[in-house]
């Protein structure tokens, strides 16, 4: 037997070695077809379909999430962003400055509806603290559905909203409509299209912010005009039913929107480093023989789900520990109380003091006008370099100017005093416009910015919201004294 193991020894050997070093028999070559490579993730077509859009999804959800930070892409700051960039422009037009032509129609709802200059300022109030105070709520869809659906899903609000306007018959149906389902709807469309631009632009995210806001300058020039002529021709119920269409186009600016791809992607059949096995406290204690009900007490959980969700979306971690977005935040939301009130009252305010209407939507035109040329040249100015880090003082500077200029109305009403007033009023405005979210994104880390714009514009619609019916009831108590 000792001799047979002997014989039998190297045999087994050369055949365990020859079995490991087995040549390998090439493959036939197939015949090309359209099916995927076997490095696609999949044998078929479909499997092959299925991980491509599992893999785009993630993708746009890591976007979302703030990818930019750890990544780049070939389109970054090139090619296809600027195609990006011209659909935000066109959706900054349509979203952000379309509350300014409410106050063109200010004088025919209040006739209309028997309304107080309070009932009727509740109007455009709401729409525009609904545009700002839905961020929480942009940014759970963004997290959840990525950019290009929250934008064409706002596109659609905003068009129904305005359709169902025109078959208002109270101002109450009007706030509902008008003021919250379209406030609403631009509010998906603006902040979402903001964040999209923060990621396809890196190293020319100032010039990208500042090109972008010439899109609410030209809507502002634009809106006024366009609703006086619409409002002479067929009344505000047929011009409300136009402008329903007209911001449908905002769908077709989300779908230019695609997800941007931050280096390669990883397998969504691969865990997280967060969520590798044995890595959480959960499963340290399981392994320990622990059940899950032993690990903490459900009210403990729901506790700890609710503040991570807060914190999440509502930025209250980086409002408690971070002291610049803190400041920049409670002085921006006390600041925009009276910013709005010129685009609600100035036509009005100058139509009773002897303006003609046509003259008096041209006011509000001046100001878009003057914007489209200075936001550009307050987002180059910016971007300089020796601003680096100063920003910050660029928009304080333009808030107070634009707070002093309102002072100029109380001189005179005459039509060349006032558009003196649309001149400075405009130049702040320009910088402000240009500067606001450039000044968020130096404050907060990028991948953050979804969540502190949520916050961020929350407690500026507060404000906003309260700002033109104080100012409603102050002028009445004023007419009242006098």
């Amino acid at each position: 037997r000792a001799k047979e193991r002997s014989q039998d020894g190297p045999s087994r050997k050369r055949t365990g070695r020859r079995s490991r070093r087995e040549p390998r028999v090439p493959a036939e070559r197939s015949p090309p077809s359209s099916s995927p490579s076997p490095g696609s993730g999949s044998d078929t077509p479909d499997g092959g379909a299925r991980v491509n859009r599992l893999a785009w999804k993630e993708v746009e959800v890591e976007m979302s999430r703030g990818g930019a930070a750890h990544g780049t892409s070939n389109t970054q700051d090139q090619g296809w962003a600027w195609m990006v960039l011209l659909a935000t422009v066109l959706l900054q037009g349509l979203t952000l400055s379309f509350p300014s032509c409410t106050g063109v129609f200010f004088t025919d709802l209040q006739r209309e509806f028997q309304a107080t200059n309070s009932e009727t300022s509740w109007f455009p109030s709401i729409m525009t603290a609904v545009l700002h105070a839905g961020g929480p709520l942009c940014s759970v869809l963004v997290e959840r559905f990525g950019c290009r659906f929250t934008v064409m899903l706002g596109g659609l609000l905003s068009g129904v909203g305005m359709v169902a306007s025109s078959f208002s018959k109270s101002i109450s149906q009007l706030y509902i409509t008008a003021g919250f389902i379209t406030g609403l709807g631009s509010c998906f469309g603006f902040q979402a299209g903001v964040t999209v631009l923060g990621y396809y632009f890196v190293r020319r995210r100032a010039l990208a912010n500042a090109l972008a806001s010439t899109g609410a300058s030209i809507g502002l020039t634009l809106w006024p005009l366009i609703s006086q002529y619409l409002l002479d021709e067929m009344g505000w119920r047929n011009t409300f039913l136009i402008f329903g269409g007209v911001l449908l186009n905002a769908c077709v600016c989300g779908a230019v929107m695609r997800p941007i791809q931050l280096g390669p992607p990883s397998s969504p059949l691969q865990p997280s480093p967060g969520q590798e096995p044995g890595n959480s406290a959960e499963d340290a204690q399981l392994s320990n023989g622990a059940t899950p009900h032993q690990v903490e007490p459900p009210q403990q959980v729901r506790f700890a789900a609710c503040k991570r969700t807060l914190q999440k979306y509502l930025a209250f971690d980086i409002f408690c520990k971070n002291k610049g977005y803190q400041i920049y935040t409670i002085g921006v939301a006390w600041m925009v109380m009276g910013f709005v009130l010129p685009l609600i009252y100035l036509v009005p305010y100058a139509v009773r003091n002897g303006v003609e209407e046509r003259k008096a939507a041209l006011l509000i035109s001046i100001i878009g006008f003057i914007n489209i040329f200075m936001r550009p040249m307050a987002g180059l100015l910016s971007g300089l370099s020796i601003f680096t880090g100063k920003r910050i003082y660029l928009f304080s500077l333009a808030a107070l100017l634009n707070g002093l200029s309102n002072l100029i109305c109380v001189i005179s009403a005459d039509f060349s005093m006032l558009i003196l007033y649309c001149l400075i009023y405009s130049i702040s405005m320009s910088g402000i416009g240009a500067l606001i979210f450039q000044v968020l994104m130096d404050v907060v880390e990028m991948d953050r910015f979804s969540s502190a714009l949520g916050l961020f514009t929350i407690l500026e619609s507060v404000t906003i919201l309260l700002g033109p019916p104080l100012a409603g009831e102050s002028a009445k108590m004023l007419v009242e004294t006098h």
